[in-house]
């Protein structure tokens, strides 16, 4: 069984107005462990980060989900303020970076790319067996990844408007210079040799500074994807969780049979990425293995039937299967935030209405 976990990051918002306010330090001031989770800082003081400790399976992980929420709402709702799992501000602010020296030199190298950042992601852990294994798994998975991303899209508002983006922060995000789908490597070596190039070149700090769709972690022997914005719904997290662990097995199967890997260019897999980012799971998507445009529900479908192998063998198919039929027919946090502001009005409405479950 390999064993994955989540890092979701939540906006701290005032319990009235819904704007983000800088409460990270009085929150982490008390014991940042809990049972199964730990809450982290972020760059910006509005947030927090949940981090879920390894799981064997969905209904472990489901509970350190959603025990790490209930933390982080429970000390945020203490001070007057609510935690909450959007991936942009509905309500325009500034945000206040964290105090640390390593942020420090982040804004000044990065300047209003850095100062502007609050934006929320979910990123999910996998484990891998080696480096090898990894390397592997990015070479295939890396054209599925905007799937992913159009299941999680839970960012149409960002600075009081609507950005008619499904999820704007992916569109923010791949401002950094590191952002982005991978090339193909032949080997574990190749992809340390892409990012000693990354460094030696100058223009970000350190490795954590590598913020590839999915990437080798810098900490744990795992393949952690990034795409994902944080999920309105817990449940859509742990689907999303599970259908990512679901295609790493199934990716990691395909290497050790000899299966090569999708050769699709990357500027057609970030296109896809676009794709996904503007319309979530309510318009055409980039197939993964053709590049085509085809309808959203053709581009899921797929993506789990890729996953098919990966999924039984962890026992999680119709898991996955019933919590991507619920997506579609309902669909992302994007649509239910839209749904909230057309019924109060108010952006903070659209703010405050998303659970944090």
């Amino acid at each position: 069984m390999r064993t994955f976990g989540v890092e979701e990051e939540l906006l701290l918002l005032d319990a009235t107005t819904g704007e983000p306010r800088p409460l990270a330090p009085e929150i982490l001031a008390a014991s940042t462990q809990g049972d199964g989770f730990e809450l982290t800082s972020e760059m910006e003081q509005e947030m927090i980060e949940v981090v879920s400790a390894p799981s064997a399976d969905v209904d472990e992980l489901r509970a350190r989900i959603l025990a790490g929420r209930r933390a982080a709402d429970d000390r945020a709702r203490h001070l007057g303020a609510r935690a909450v799992a959007l991936a942009t501000s509905p309500v325009p602010t500034r945000p206040h970076p964290s105090v640390s020296p390593r942020y420090g030199a982040i804004l000044e190298r990065f300047r209003v790319l850095a100062e502007a950042t609050l934006e929320c992601g979910l990123h999910v852990h996998v484990s891998i067996e080696s480096a090898d294994e990894g390397v592997a798994v990015l070479n295939r998975i890396r054209s599925w990844v905007p799937v992913i991303l159009a299941l999680s899209a839970n960012s149409p508002f960002r600075g009081g408007e609507d950005t008619g983006y499904a999820s704007f922060r992916h569109i923010l995000w791949h401002q950094w210079p590191t952002a982005g789908p991978l090339e193909l490597f032949e080997t574990a070596a190749d992809y340390e040799a892409v990012i000693d190039g990354l460094l030696g070149a100058g223009g970000i700090l350190d490795d954590a500074q590598i913020y590839f769709d999915a990437r080798l972690s810098r900490n744990h022997p795992t393949v952690e994807v990034r795409v994902a914005d944080v999920c309105l719904d817990p449940e859509d997290t742990v689907t999303i969780a599970a259908l990512i662990r679901g295609l790493v097995d199934s990716a990691a199967a395909d290497w050790r049979a000899g299966e090569p890997p999708s050769r699709l260019p990357s500027p057609v897999i970030r296109l896809g990425s676009w794709m996904a980012a503007r319309w979530g799971v309510r318009g055409d998507l980039s197939h993964p293995e053709t590049g085509r445009a085809v309808p959203a529900a053709e581009a899921v479908n797929a993506l789990v039937e890729r996953s098919r192998p990966g999924l039984r063998r962890h026992g999680d198919l119709e898991t996955v299967r019933d919590g991507v039929r619920a997506i579609l027919e309902r669909g992302t946090g994007a649509e239910r935030q839209r749904a909230r502001y057309e019924l109060t009005g108010a952006l903070s409405g659209a703010a405050l209405g998303a659970s944090t479950g």
